[in-house]
């Protein structure tokens, strides 16, 4: 099985917390962010993971990730590509056919791949996005008759779906991914239209590294839950 990491991103908005690293290999718990979705990637047996990252970067990528006990196939990008580039760029470097898994390099979740995987191929779309629901970052006011304030919360879940960037694309999307920009703004609105997306629903563990807020919330969430991340690295 083969599958596909985006790791283009430059960490500009992390600044100095990413000391000078792409952000798919930003250390959180002493290893950098994309060894944890390489781990789970193995354990649904994936053994060839293409990394999509900047022209220049591929022995930095290697010298991080190369141990990890899959073949790193880096693919580097003569120019930015945007996200539907780079993944239509690393889709050319595959050795088989089918659905393969591909996701944004930024990302700690724990969804369960094996499932999505047989949800696709059961359902039979040309791609399933993996959705989680919508936490408000602020608190909320709860109205009564007459505009009554009857209590307040505090980030609540809203009642909308967003898109992880864990994805399972299948031969029919790959055909349709874009040259260049972002597959989000185009392939998966058509096939949407289509009726030929769908979405999984994972209500587990997501978290983003785009600040160094988020940096040290990924990071102390796994300082306290060690035994999670045992097998990674």
């Amino acid at each position: 099985m083969e599958a596909i990491i985006l790791a283009g991103g430059k960490a500009e908005r992390l600044g100095d917390a990413a000391e000078g690293r792409p952000k798919a290999l930003v250390h959180v718990g002493g290893r950098p962010l994309a060894a944890y979705q390489i781990a789970l990637l193995a354990d649904v047996g994936v053994d060839r993971v293409l990394v999509s990252c900047a022209a220049g970067q591929e022995e930095l990528f290697e010298r991080e990730l190369g141990h990890l006990g899959v073949e790193l196939v880096l693919v580097g990008e003569p120019e930015p590509l945007g996200r539907g580039g780079g993944l239509r760029l690393a889709a050319g470097q595959r050795l088989e056919s089918g659905p393969l898994y591909a996701m944004n390099g930024d990302e700690l979740f724990d969804v369960e791949l094996s499932e999505l995987m047989r949800t696709h191929v059961e359902k039979g779309p040309a791609a399933t996005i993996t959705i989680a629901p919508l936490r408000s970052h602020l608190g909320v006011v709860d109205l009564g008759p007459d505009d009554v304030v009857v209590g307040f919360r505090e980030a609540p879940l809203l009642p909308f779906w967003v898109n992880m960037g864990l994805y399972v694309l299948d031969e029919e999307a790959i055909a349709r991914l874009p040259a260049r920009g972002d597959h989000e703004a185009t392939t998966f609105p058509e096939l949407a239209a289509e009726g030929r997306l769908r979405g999984f629903r994972h209500e587990g563990l997501w978290l983003t590294v785009n600040t160094p807020k988020d940096l040290r919330r990924a990071q102390a969430f796994v300082e306290s839950n060690p035994q999670r991340f045992r097998g990674v690295g």
